[in-house]
C-alpha cells in the first residue's frame, strides 16, 4: 500500500460507543492511506451496550457477547490500530501526544496525534464511606463490571442484596437481583424511586416496586457499609437503621470521565463534563473533538447545559465526530431528556422538563396528571398508566411529559419527544394524526387526552 506523505494519525481515547462510531465512521469516509486510526481502550471489551447489564445479571440475556456490537477484531480488520488493556493517563496538548500504558505489562509509550476524540465516558458514583471498596460491593458501568458482579454473586452463599440507589440502574439492578432469586433491599437518598421523574410520579414506582417484593427504604443515606470477618461485604449501614448484605449493588449515578481532560487544562461545565460546540469540537480546541458520557449536551428545552449518560446521545455523538474528523460536516443540535425504563412489568418513560427543572429554568407552567389505557377499554389486556404533562403558561408550549404504566405505556414518550423537538404546543398535540385501532390504543391516544386537558388549564390560566 503507498502510504501518502500527508496521512493524519487520529487517536481515540475510549473504546465503546462514541469512541468507535467516531473511529468507524471516520475510517468511512478516509481510507488508511489518508487517515491513520490509534484508539486505546482500558477495559476488555469494545462497542458494547452498557444499558444491556441489568438484563444480562438478571438472565434476560445469555451472556456479554450478546451485548457487544463489534469485536476488537472486526475494529482492526478497517484497519483501526485498537489496542486494548491500554489506558490512556496523560493528554499532552501542547506538543499534540497521549501517554499510554498497558495495564498487565506497565509498559508506557507516548503516541502523538493530528486530531484527538476523548470519549473516556463515565465513572459510577462511589461514595466516599468506610467500606464502600470491600468485595461484594459494586458499581455497573462497563461490561467488565457487569462479570465482576456475576463473579460475586457466584460465589456469595447467602441470598441478601441491597441496591444503594433507585434511578435507572437501581431499579434495573434491583428487578435483576429479584429475577436471580434475591431478597432485595432498595435504599433510596431520595423522597421517591427514579428522581428523573416528579415525586408524584416516583410514587407509582415505589408502589409497583413493594408489589413485586422488593423492600423500598426511602429518605435514608447511607453512612456506612461493614464487612465481615473475610473483608467481604455484611450489611448496609443508614442514620436510623443496618440492613443485611451479602452483595451490594451502587445504583447512585454515574460522573464524567474527565480527569485525563481536566489534567491537560481541556473546559469543563458545571456538571463536570468536556464542553463542547454543535460539531462535538471541544471548545477552543480545533483538532480535539469529544462524546459521550464524558461530555455535557445542551438541553433544547430549557436552553441550559445539562448532563445524561445514554448510549444514544453516545452513539450519535460518535457519528458526528467520525463525520467532522473524517473531513465531512455534522452537528449535534442537542437533547429533549429522553429516557425509558422498566422494573418488572412497569414501564418508566420521561422527556423534557421535571416540575423543578421548568421553576429552575424560570418558567411558568401548568401541570394536569390523566389516567388512561395502553389500548381501547374493552380489548383484551388493556393495561392502566398515568401520563403526566407540563405546558407554559401562557404559551401553551409543551415542556415535559412523564408516563408510568404497564405494557404498551413507555415508548408512548416518542411522541412528546418529537413535539418537545419541534417546539410544538399543547394545542397542536391535540391534532396529531397519530394510529389507532383498538389493540393499540384508545380512540384518543393518552398523551393527546393530557394535551387536551393541558390545552384547557393554559386557556383557563
Amino acid at each position: 500500500m503507498s502510504m501518502s506523505a500527508a496521512r493524519e494519525r487520529l487517536v481515540v481515547i475510549g473504546g465503546d460507543a462514541a469512541g468507535m462510531s467516531a473511529a468507524s465512521q471516520a475510517r468511512r469516509l478516509k481510507g488508511p492511506d489518508e487517515l491513520e486510526i490509534v484508539a486505546f481502550e482500558r477495559g476488555h471489551f469494545t462497542s458494547y451496550s452498557a444499558c444491556g447489564i441489568p438484563y444480562w445479571v438478571g438472565g434476560d440475556v445469555s451472556g456479554p457477547d450478546e451485548l457487544i456490537a463489534r469485536t476488537p477484531e472486526e475494529h482492526r480488520a478497517r484497519d483501526i490500530d485498537l489496542r486494548m488493556r491500554t489506558e490512556v493517563t496523560e493528554i499532552d496538548v501542547a506538543n499534540a501526544r497521549v501517554r499510554a500504558r498497558g495495564v498487565d505489562s506497565g509498559d508506557e509509550s507516548w503516541t502523538s496525534y493530528d486530531k484527538l476524540v476523548i470519549a473516556t465516558g463515565a465513572r459510577p458514583i462511589r461514595p466516599d464511606m468506610p467500606g464502600a471498596d470491600a468485595p461484594g460491593v459494586h458499581g455497573v458501568q462497563t461490561l467488565d463490571d457487569g462479570q465482576a458482579l456475576l463473579d460475586s454473586l457466584a460465589r456469595t452463599r447467602g441470598r441478601r442484596a441491597v441496591v444503594v440507589g433507585a434511578g435507572y440502574i437501581g431499579v434495573e439492578m434491583a428487578e435483576a437481583l429479584i429475577n436471580r432469586g434475591y431478597e432485595v433491599t432498595v435504599v433510596n437518598r431520595g423522597s421517591e424511586p427514579m428522581s428523573t421523574l416528579d415525586p408524584d410520579m416516583g410514587r407509582l414506582v415505589h408502589e409497583a416496586m413493594e408489589g413485586m417484593n422488593i423492600t423500598m427504604v426511602d429518605d435514608a443515606e447511607v453512612t456506612k457499609i461493614l464487612t465481615g470477618e473475610d473483608g467481604r461485604v455484611r450489611a448496609v449501614v443508614t442514620e436510623d437503621a443496618e440492613y443485611p448484605a451479602d452483595v451490594v449493588v451502587l445504583g447512585i449515578g454515574v460522573r464524567p470521565e474527565t480527569t485525563l481532560a481536566e489534567a491537560a487544562g481541556l473546559p469543563l461545565g458545571t456538571h463536570g463534563g468536556l464542553l463542547t460546540d454543535l460539531a462535538m469540537r471541544v471548545r477552543g480546541y480545533e483538532n480535539i473533538w469529544a462524546g459521550g458520557d464524558c461530555v455535557e449536551v445542551f438541553d433544547l428545552v430549557s436552553g441550559r447545559q445539562r448532563y445524561i449518560a445514554l448510549g444514544t446521545h453516545a452513539n450519535k455523538h460518535g457519528q458526528v465526530i467520525g463525520a467532522n474528523v473524517g473531513g465531512g460536516y455534522a452537528t449535534f443540535p442537542g437533547v429533549v431528556g429522553t429516557a425509558v425504563s422498566k422494573v418488572c412489568d412497569l414501564e418508566i418513560a420521561r422527556t423534557g422538563l421535571r416540575e423543578k427543572d421548568a421553576r429552575r429554568a424560570g418558567l411558568r407552567f401548568v401541570s394536569v396528571t390523566i389516567e388512561s389505557t395502553s389500548r381501547a377499554g374493552y380489548y383484551p389486556n388493556a393495561a392502566p398508566m398515568t401520563v403526566k404533562m407540563l405546558a407554559e403558561h401562557r404559551t401553551g408550549r409543551l415542556l415535559g411529559v412523564q408516563i408510568v404504566g404497564r405494557e404498551g405505556a413507555g415508548k408512548r414518550v416518542d411522541i412528546a419527544a418529537v413535539a418537545l423537538t419541534a417546539g410544538m404546543t399543547v394545542e397542536q398535540m391535540t391534532a396529531l394524526d397519530l394510529g389507532y385501532a383498538p389493540p393499540f390504543s384508545p380512540v384518543w391516544d393518552p398523551v393527546l387526552v393530557a394535551a387536551r386537558k393541558a390545552t384547557a388549564k393554559v386557556r383557563a390560566s
